[in-house]
């Protein structure tokens, strides 16, 4: 006969105290703390966004609002300049954002490289991102003049007929997209050096043994690992490029003409001539291209990212 022994149970064993002790609570405490910030998203975001559907369906002034139904996004529509801006806008978005996801890792696997001077150069990469827009448009304004400009002036030293590169309907939306891309690269750059600087050294070390290349580090390592700051960098550049409205403006107004025009200056132009009901149906569209476009390109990449 085999005897089993069992420790006895005690009372503290059977108290509530001691069958709850492995539970987990949950008490409505911490929940307070988010109700700050809840507060300030409410108020900054959701209020606004919420505000923006309603008078986008009314004739609105600052004293009185009359309801219209769908009219406004009919007008909107039916705006000649529209489809051009459609077109620019997204054109635009495109060059800028592939741009920055190209120079933005060149510049990235360049700066984290051991050359001399790489805390000055990341420095001066990523000065024009905190330079104001508007002070980067007018600069560029005066630069790219196609009479007194320092740039066709270098390039007439060299003997190049330089382009109207603001007044030329050819060149006036690439030559924003240039600017905005000197402005924007850096903060790409400095993504992707976060993205870099994360791989760990055991797989450069062991790459260096199997006897591969700097190409192949690169492109067997480096460039798959740093998928999460593509992501990061398209997104962001994507979003940036679709809402572009400050640089253009500062440079050349949507013209000539309307051939820089894109989906915000068409939307401001309507706001300055008052139509404002008008003007905030064309920002609700805006939102809604937007949004069309980035959470599919979102969880496209992310899903990549993944099975990867």
């Amino acid at each position: 006969m085999t005897i089993t022994s069992a420790r006895p149970k005690s009372r503290s064993d059977s108290t509530p105290a001691a069958q709850a002790a492995g539970k987990r609570f949950y008490t409505p405490y911490s929940f307070w703390f988010y109700l700050p910030t809840a507060l300030l998203y409410s108020v900054l975001f959701l209020i606004p966004t919420f505000a923006s559907f309603y008078y986008s369906l009314t004739r609105w002034t600052l004293f009185d609002s009359k309801f219209i139904g769908f009219d406004n996004f009919v007008m909107f529509f039916q705006e000649p300049a529209l489809v051009k801006g459609f077109t620019n806008t997204l054109i635009f978005a495109v060059v800028t954002s592939g741009s920055k996801v190209v120079l933005g890792l060149l510049l990235a696997v360049l700066l984290t490289s051991r050359i001399v001077g790489r805390g000055y150069l990341r420095s001066v990469v990523f000065f024009p991102v905190l330079v104001s827009t508007i002070g980067v448009g007018i600069t560029f304004t005066v630069l790219m003049n196609p009479d007194r400009g320092i740039i066709n002036g270098a390039l007439a030293v060299f003997g190049i007929d330089g382009p109207g590169w603001l007044t030329d309907p050819q060149w006036a939306l690439m030559s924003i997209a240039l600017v905005d891309v000197w402005k924007g690269v850096g903060l790409a750059t400095l993504i992707y050096i976060a993205g870099i600087v994360s791989i760990p050294r055991e797989y450069m070390e062991a790459a260096r043994v199997d006897g591969a290349g700097a190409w192949e580090s690169f492109r067997r390592i480096v460039l798959p690992l740093c998928k999460p700051a593509t992501v990061t960098v398209v997104i962001l550049s994507l979003i940036g490029g679709l809402r572009s409205f400050e640089l253009i403006w500062a440079m050349t107004r949507g013209g000539p003409g309307f051939t820089s025009d894109v989906i915000a200056s068409v939307i401001y132009k309507q706001y300055q001539a008052g139509f404002y009901g008008l003007s905030t149906a064309g920002n609700v569209i805006l939102f809604l291209v937007v949004t069309a476009i980035v959470l599919p390109l979102n969880w496209f990449l992310n899903r990549k990212e993944v099975d990867l």
